[in-house]
């Protein structure tokens, strides 16, 4: 069996000051009490909470009747508040939830509030959330005992109305209701736009013309500052590179500078240190050189001397002279010359040399004392010794000479180093003054190079302040190669024409000028809702006629269904009786009385299709007793009428089962064969739907699955006697 509905909890409406609870389970539920108990309340809280807004279908003058008024023992309460739980296990409800829950509640002070799972929602979501799984309040969801026979008494457009609602067709109508009513207010809003176009066009034909050669201008004006732009900026960016540039060179150079700077004094200091050490080798190297000048003269001289005393040692012993003859006389007048002369050394040479021929000097001094004395063959050979011994001696004399000769040539390759080093020194020093002077020179020629860059910029920036425009406007100016580059004088001689150009047109007045902009952009705003209300009315129409095709379609289908099944509960109801529902178009008032036609019909979607001219149509009801003559619907007796709705109702039911269906003592005209057949009925509905039937019909009673007691407390209040007495 059907489980949709699971509880309904009541807190001051109405009759249920109290809160109050009442579970739904499964099936048939069925709800007694004596009259005036509040069993009704029950039913107008449920259509409440479907979504009604009028308090008089809730049997209500007022909003307030809603809360309730209060007894002599228990006082009014400020609040009206009811809540709906549904089973959504099933997902009937197009949302994530397994359990639905709906609650609305009113204050004293008329506002109204509405949730959905504790969130708060309007109204008319609330009526859209159960339009679209066919619980709209303007269904057959709920029915009563004063609106049982609703469908006999609505007229055909709310019998289609309901049926509508029971198809789910509902969902679909309130989408093309609110489709045709923002057409209305569409084609309203464009009607306006319309005329406030036409309002405006004219005046604003008049100052184009007027604004015509200033518009020209602007755009002469746009094209001079984009070429001021482009000449300017390239030429202003151009110029504080190359500035930038040669700063930075001048800097390097600086740089440079520094280290050249420091090469000159390094190159200064070395020649400094090489002069300082020139003299002292330079003396001491003359002095060398005659020492070993004069020691040259001395040997040459003492090398003679010794050759004439070789030639008469040589001739005495050929001789064997004695010591008086003449030869021996000789040698010793040799040997005085020889002393003689190496004195005469002596007195120029050094120590070491003097202690030598001094040594030399003494023995000869011997020699020439005892060649006196002696004989002649004794002064001879001592003679002959001396004469080796001074060999000797000069012989190392001689070296001493070469020994000189050689500091000489050490001190000349020295002095030779020294000449080269100087020379090297002198040479890098004049090398860095020469750095110096170039660096000097391109300092110069950049600095100059700068100066002349600057004036160049003063004079640009001069020209673009009397061009009317600021230098730094072209700092970071965007350069278009295509217009910055190429023929400079050219856009020069273009800026020059511009200038003219917008000279001879003059100033412009900016009041005119500003009306026109703002006509114009009031026309294109006017211009752009026209075309977007004019597609919005294009969208909304072919909205309205596809939704009208759906219903269409799927009505038509649902109807001769809906016929077959009136028919069965009809002859059930009636045996031997029929019934149908036909779809009705009225025609609409035409001029022309010759084509003024009778009302077509169309009989379970099978009769002549409506013209776009035509309504939607309603539907009429065809009814035929046995044994009676039905020309309208009025001559149906009170239990007639009862139990066509009856039949109208399951037929209904069948076709598009609702989750749910309330009856409010529908059954209470029914005689006890109709009231089994009725009850009959429910069980075999419950498969599908779920019922709350509101009786006090005992079969009813018995069909039930749960009963529930309603009664009145002493203090005026209605409360549940009893819950779930489960038959």
């Amino acid at each position: 069996m059907a489980h949709f509905l699971r509880q309904l909890e009541l807190n001051g409406f109405k009759s249920f000051a109290q809160k109050t609870t009442l579970e739904f389970p499964a099936g048939i539920t069925a709800i007694v009490g004596p009259n005036g108990s509040g069993k009704s309340n029950i039913v107008d809280a449920i259509r409440w909470l479907l979504g009604e807004r009028e308090a008089r279908s809730l049997r209500g003058g007022k909003v307030e009747d809603l809360i309730f008024a209060g007894t002599p023992k228990r006082p009014r309460t400020g609040l009206a508040q009811a809540s709906l739980h549904f089973d959504n296990t099933k997902k009937f409800f197009p949302v994530e939830f397994s359990e639905v829950v709906v609650t609305r509640e009113v204050r004293r002070d008329g506002v109204s509030r509405y949730f959905l799972n504790k969130a708060e929602i309007l109204l008319r979501d609330l009526v859209d959330f159960f339009a679209k799984v066919r619980l709209g309040s303007r269904g057959l969801v709920v029915v009563t005992q004063g609106n049982s026979d609703v469908f006999i008494e609505a007229s055909p457009t709310a019998r289609r109305e309901m049926i509508e609602e029971i198809l789910g067709l509902r969902e679909y109508q309130i989408k093309k209701l609110d489709a045709e009513r923002r057409l209305k207010n569409s084609q309203v809003n464009l009607e306006k736009v319309k005329a406030l176009i036409e309002e405006i066009l004219p005046h604003l034909r008049s100052l184009k013309r007027q604004t015509g050669r200033w518009e020209k201008r602007e755009e002469l004006a746009e094209e001079l500052r984009t070429l001021e732009d482009q000449f300017f900026g390239s030429a202003w960016q151009e110029f504080h590179e190359k500035i930038k540039n040669v700063e930075k060179e001048i800097e390097e150079h600086q740089k440079k500078f520094e280290r050249l700077k420091e090469e000159k004094e390094k190159a200064e200091a070395r020649v400094k240190e090489v002069e300082a050490s020139q003299p002292k080798e330079r003396e001491e190297l003359r002095k060398i050189k005659a020492q070993t000048h004069e020691l040259l003269g001395a040997r040459s001289r003492l090398e003679k001397e010794i050759g004439r005393l070789e030639a008469q040692i040589e001739l005495q012993g050929r001789t064997s002279a004695s010591p008086d003859s003449p030869s021996v006389q000789k040698l010793i007048e040799l040997a005085r010359s020889v002393r003689d002369g190496l004195r005469k050394a002596l007195s120029d040479e050094g120590d070491e040399l003097k202690r030598s021929i001094q040594s030399v000097l003494h023995q000869i001094d011997a020699v020439l004392e005892e060649g006196a004395g002696k004989e002649k063959t004794s002064a001879g050979g001592e003679l002959q010794s001396l004469f080796e011994k001074i060999k000797r001696d000069l012989e190392r004399v001689e070296r001493d000479v070469l020994d000189l000769g050689e500091k000489e040539k050490s001190l000349e390759k020295n002095q030779e180093q020294f000449y080269l080093s100087f020379k090297k020194a002198v040479g890098e020093l004049e090398e860095a003054k020469d750095k110096v002077e170039a660096w000097e020179k391109d300092r110069r020629e950049k600095l100059f190079a700068k100066e002349g860059l600057e004036l160049r910029l003063h004079e640009l920036e001069h020209q673009i302040v009397q061009a009317g425009r600021k230098p730094e406007e072209f700092k970071d100016v965007k350069l278009d190669p295509q217009i910055g580059g190429g023929d400079t004088t050219a856009h020069e001689r273009r800026i020059f024409k511009l200038r003219g150009d917008l000279a001879s047109i003059g100033e412009i007045d900016e009041a005119l000028m500003k009306e026109a902009k703002e006509t114009e952009t009031r026309y294109e705003f006017l211009k752009h809702q026209s075309d977007d209300l004019l597609k919005a009315c294009e969208d909304l129409g072919e909205l309205i006629v596809e939704l009208n095709e759906k219903v269409k379609t799927e009505f038509s289908g649902a109807l001769v269904k809906i016929n077959e099944e009136f028919d069965k509960f009809f002859g059930l109801m009636f045996p031997g009786g029929h019934a149908k529902l036909k779809l009705v178009f009225p025609k609409k008032p035409v001029l022309d009385e010759e084509n003024e036609e009778d009302e077509e019909t169309s009989e379970g979607g099978e009769e002549e299709e409506p013209k776009e001219e035509e309504s939607e149509g309603g539907i009429e009801m065809d009814l035929r007793l046995p044994r009676k003559r039905i020309n309208s619907l009025e001559v149906l007796s009170g239990g007639e009428r009862s139990l066509v709705g009856i039949a109208a109702i399951f037929a209904l039911v069948s076709v598009s089962p609702p989750p749910f269906l309330v009856l409010d003592e529908i059954d209470a005209p029914l005689d006890d064969r109709n009231a089994r057949r009725f009850a009959e009925m429910l069980k075999e509905f419950s498969k599908k739907t779920q019922f709350i039937v509101v009786t006090h019909n005992r079969a009813t009673m018995e069909a039930a699955n749960v009963l529930y007691g309603v009664t009145v407390n002493d203090d005026g209040t209605s409360k549940i006697l009893s819950m779930k007495l489960e038959q």
